[in-house]
């Protein structure tokens, strides 16, 4: 079974926009457990209020699926403004197994690109940000339905 694998890196600019942002990424984690064609995830919380998302999808429509409604959508026009650096990277890979943090960054590095912000900061495009911090994070596993 393929797998496509989306991976996120925003970093909030400000702290005054930090708590509205936690809220929107709590609500679009308890979104995600929920969606058709979800297989998996994680989260990191790394250095200098910078986040990121790792997730597995059946394919590119479940997760194009589940961008389009919801929490999530009403999240992603307020990353412009809240966010100084923010990149995508995607592929597809032979399984659902999840790569590590550090492969997440290159391939992020090597395959992603930087999505758009009002306010873009150094490291933003092209994106030459500091390695993240890979010790901790949280896995999202799906919730199925009883």
């Amino acid at each position: 079974m393929t797998a496509f694998v989306s991976i996120t890196r925003l970093r909030v600019r400000a702290i005054r926009f930090l708590p509205a942002f936690l809220i929107e990424t709590w609500q679009s984690a308890r979104q995600v457990r929920r969606a058709e064609g979800y297989l998996g995830g994680r989260m990191l919380a790394d250095r200098r209020q910078t986040y990121w998302t790792m997730t597995a999808w059946t394919d590119a429509a479940a997760m194009r699926a589940y961008m389009t409604v919801g929490p999530h959508r009403r999240a992603m026009p307020k990353l412009m403004n809240w966010c100084d650096q923010a990149s995508v990277a995607h592929w597809v890979q032979d399984d659902a197994t999840l790569p590590d943090w550090n492969e997440a960054d290159r391939r992020m590095r090597s395959e992603g690109r930087a999505s758009k912000v009002h306010r873009p900061a150094n490291g933003h495009d092209p994106m030459t940000f500091d390695m993240p911090r890979t010790t901790g994070g949280v896995w999202l596993t799906p919730k199925r339905e009883r």
